[in-house]
């Protein structure tokens, strides 16, 4: 590792936590100043739970994965693992490859989430949140939690990034994930030109509507590309963002929805539905 490498290694908490808190406190204040969409629920209530399932993921991985992703970057790089460790390319080409790379891995497990039933089962989790806003970006079940780090470390491995590439990965996914799950109103002209280069909120909302064919569009966090690229890109709601619905149909009991409780047993509960991928009667997303 570099002298950078270990800087970067030795201060991670503090970088991750300092963007982590100056993003929230950034994003919340403009929710409150300039919102796209009246919520529906007590936002009291939903922040608490939402933060409280935030917390709780966080300490299961940390028990699970002490080290976290950024552990297995410094062990792949000890080992000689992954494609990278294997060039001698200019580290500014790793680094920007190994962000495009892990962030498409990110975008493909997403969809995965959203083939595989007994998957779909712990995302809906996130799905469910009956309003869209800054919390709804840290919803996830802590066993979805525990699988994406797992299937972190295989990437990881695979490729073989830097420390400063998974760090940097993991700080603009985050803020990313705030970022285009907040209720924040842009103007139309900034959020047709900046969805080239990042998920912006409008883009990532249709992703949450209760209608099957626009929840399986945009699953990009990060990168808006791969939607693109791979046809599952829906530029506005049918029913606009305004007017459009969020959540999953007949998840819409407060407990069920809206409770730390009930979020951790909502992937038992219940058949899978009809969201999944392959268990409805696809038409391509239009826009």
């Amino acid at each position: 590792m570099t002298n950078f490498d270990e800087w970067v290694l030795g201060n991670e908490p503090v970088i991750r936590l300092s963007v982590f808190f100056g993003l929230f406190t950034a994003i919340a204040l403009w929710e409150w100043a300039s919102p796209r969409r009246v919520l529906t629920r007590s936002k009291k209530d939903r922040w608490a739970n939402n933060i409280g399932l935030l917390f709780t993921d966080i300490l299961v991985a940390r028990l699970l994965f002490p080290a976290a992703a950024v552990g297995m970057a410094v062990f792949a790089n000890e080992h000689g693992w992954g494609v990278l460790n294997l060039l001698d390319w200019h580290p500014v080409l790793e680094l920007v490859l190994a962000i495009v790379v892990l962030d498409f891995a990110i975008w493909l497990q997403h969809v995965m989430f959203h083939a595989i039933p007994v998957l779909w089962r712990l995302h809906r989790v996130h799905h469910a949140d009956p309003d869209y806003d800054l919390t709804t970006g840290s919803r996830f079940h802590p066993i979805e939690i525990v699988l994406s780090m797992l299937i972190k470390f295989a990437v990881i491995a695979v490729l073989g990034p830097s420390v400063v590439a998974v760090v940097l990965f993991e700080v603009i996914l985050n803020g990313a994930a705030m970022f285009n799950h907040g209720n924040v109103r842009l103007p139309v002209g900034i959020d047709r030109w900046l969805r080239w280069i990042i998920v912006t909120p409008d883009m990532h909302r249709v992703h949450h509507s209760v209608l099957d064919d626009e929840t399986n569009s945009n699953f990009g966090f990060n990168l808006p590309w791969w939607d693109r690229l791979f046809g599952t890109y829906k530029a506005q709601p049918d029913a606009g963002h305004t007017g459009m619905t969020i959540g999953i149909d007949h998840f819409d009991q407060r407990e069920q929805v809206t409770t730390l409780w009930g979020m951790l047993k909502l992937p038992f509960q219940g058949h899978a539905g009809d969201y999944t991928v392959n268990r409805r009667s696809w038409k391509k997303p239009g826009g």
